[in-house]
């Protein structure tokens, strides 16, 4: 073999320069990924802040509008995913009108450490919570009849009922009744359901009803030797630390901020006197009955049957609460009932009030996806509104909640009514849907 300059090629040189690129081509194909991967991860990072950023602005936009245009006097807001809070802000103001409809002069700035009355918020915040942790200690049973802890119900008309018939609505019992008219204390107004007939069949449909409530109040007290108040106080707002969460906040002295509501209660007079609205009760004189507050309400319970009845204090309404606060206890039914590294309740229990009955509605919690407030939320999604303008709407699955009070009572009536705030809910939600996509 002919070789220039007498010389052998150095075939070793020639191995380790092919080992050489080859190592520098994965490397090079290593670090492209690691780039590609850092890109990706920086993409999602923005795309994710344009996405909060959109509904964020989105969320602003309905409920300054609301404010600006008059509809609403003021809201709070929270929208939580996980352990982020995607929006907390504050809207207008806790009270724009005096009780003859005049603008204040003073009108206090809303902010989000404003108490509101939650109104219906209070069935399952309150009520059904408490239901839940009886349960849980088994102290009762979901299935248990209701004539078992009030005899009133020991009848061949009632004896069928069940707690969760309660819980459901579905027990028969009135949809709203005055009970003012007829009881004064908690003890007389008990007395009052026990002995009211049945409107519906049992278990045959769904007809939302405070009386059920207002009788759930009484069994927790029975089953827990507590009063109704000082259950809850005791076993879910001072375990959760929800310290501005309470009954009759004024008569504590502790609470100076708190939305104002409605002005008197024009509607629930309307109610009464007026019978196209399909709550009139033939035994039921309206005259024969004059106890309507003429002053605006704030700290006091809007509604007459917690209030004139029962001291401000029932199973049906009454609470005073936070968005912060009312999020502690919207964050435990997300994380299954942890709180911390502690099971404030059980997962089971969770899972037993938030499955869909027969009307698709939880125990306590309404589930439809035909709510008009949570319209179409995915399989799972759960809530509750307040007649003064509160909500709450949680979609568990992908860890988000939506926190809405609004003091809409604020503005009084128009045409017999107050403004009708679910498509401000639902305008809210949809937001909230399209960010998760």
């Amino acid at each position: 073999m002919n070789y220039c300059c007498g010389k052998l090629p150095d075939r070793g040189l020639g191995i380790r320069l092919r080992l050489k690129k080859t190592y520098f081509q994965v490397m090079l194909r290593k670090l492209t990924i690691i780039l590609i991967i850092l890109l990706s991860v920086n993409l999602l990072t923005v795309g994710q802040r344009a996405t909060k950023s959109i509904l964020i602005s989105k969320v602003d936009s309905i409920l300054t509008s609301q404010v600006t245009l008059g509809k609403i006097p003021g809201a709070v807001i929270i929208i939580k995913k996980g352990n982020k809070t995607l929006l907390k802000h504050a809207y207008g103001y806790a009270g724009k009108y005096d009780y003859d409809h005049n603008l204040l002069n003073t009108a206090e700035k809303m902010s989000v450490k404003h108490m509101f009355d939650i109104a219906s918020l209070t069935k399952v915040i309150g009520t059904t919570t408490s239901v839940m942790l009886l349960s849980d200690r088994g102290l009762l049973q979901i299935e248990d009849p209701v004539c078992k802890y009030v005899k009133a119900f020991d009848t061949p008309e009632k004896r069928s009922i069940t707690i969760r018939h309660l819980l459901t609505h579905t027990a028969g019992l009135y949809e709203w009744y005055p009970a003012y008219y007829i009881a004064s204390g908690k003890h007389e107004c008990y007395r009052l359901i026990g002995e009211l007939p049945l409107m519906f069949p049992v278990g045959e449909q769904r007809r939302y009803s405070d009386l059920g409530f207002m009788l759930l109040g009484e069994i927790i007290e029975i089953v827990s030797g507590l009063t109704l108040e000082d259950f809850t106080r005791q076993n879910i707002f001072q375990p959760l630390e929800m310290k501005n969460t309470t009954y009759n906040p004024v008569k504590s002295g502790n609470f100076k901020k708190i939305a104002s509501t409605s002005h008197g209660n024009p509607y629930e007079k309307r109610m009464v006197y007026d019978s196209t609205l399909g709550f009139q009760i033939k035994s039921i004189d309206p005259n024969q009955w004059n106890g309507w507050r003429t002053y605006t309400l704030r700290g006091e319970v809007n509604d007459g049957n917690t209030w004139y009845a029962n001291n401000g204090v029932s199973g049906a309404a009454g609470l005073f609460s936070t968005a912060a606060d009312l999020q502690k206890l919207v964050d435990m039914l997300i994380n299954k009932g942890m709180v911390g590294s502690k099971q404030f309740i059980s997962e089971k229990t969770i899972k037993t009030f938030l499955i869909k009955d027969s009307y698709n509605n939880g125990l306590g919690w309404m589930m439809d996806p035909a709510n008009s407030f949570m319209r179409n939320g995915p399989e799972g999604t759960f809530g509750h509104t307040g007649f003064t303008g509160t909500s709450i709407s949680v979609i568990p699955d992908k860890n988000i909640s939506v926190i809405l009070l609004i003091n809409r009572q604020n503005t009084g009536l128009t045409n017999g009514d107050y403004y009708n705030v679910n498509p401000v809910r639902l305008q809210i939600f949809e937001a909230v849907l399209k960010y998760l996509e």
